[in-house]
């Protein structure tokens, strides 16, 4: 009886308290066509802030986002899964290029979001980020996670 109640305790605080945002933010640039959008963006770079990314979260300020660093590059699957708002996930090169952008995705699906190819890195927006500032598969993106070339 005492172990159920230890593990109905900890249920209550693990869902009840969302995970903390990743420890270390940064500034991020993408070079458009039309300017450079500046985003400041919270690193996933452990695998426990991989793997929670922004679920639980119930909003995203325009201008905010995950970078996650997938080094070294690799395919990569991404998911919805305790996600309640939509994002656009960009999938990024190990040179900085734009490989794929995944607009609008489903909030709480567990449909898998691939790169599409080998992708060093995936930026997490709010959902209309790339359309608003038109960001564009091939687009640089600028920030020590990527090779300046």
């Amino acid at each position: 009886m005492r172990s159920l109640a230890a593990a109905s305790a900890m249920f209550v605080f693990v869902y009840a308290n969302p995970p903390a945002r990743a420890a270390s933010v940064q500034p991020l640039e993408i070079v458009t066509k039309s300017g450079v959008q500046v985003f400041s963006v919270e690193m996933a770079t452990t695998e426990e802030e991989k793997t929670t990314g922004l679920m639980y979260r119930k909003e995203l300020p325009d201008g905010k986002g995950m970078l996650f660093d997938f080094s070294p590059e690799q395919q990569i699957s991404m998911w919805m899964k305790n996600t309640y708002i939509s994002l656009d996930m960009i999938f990024i090169r190990a040179d900085g290029r734009i490989l794929r952008i995944a607009e609008n995705t489903e909030p709480l699906s567990t449909k898998i979001i691939s790169s599409g190819g080998l992708a060093k890195g995936v930026l997490e927006v709010i959902a209309g980020t790339a359309q608003k500032y038109g960001i564009q598969p091939g687009d640089r993106v600028a920030h020590p996670l990527f090779n300046k070339r």
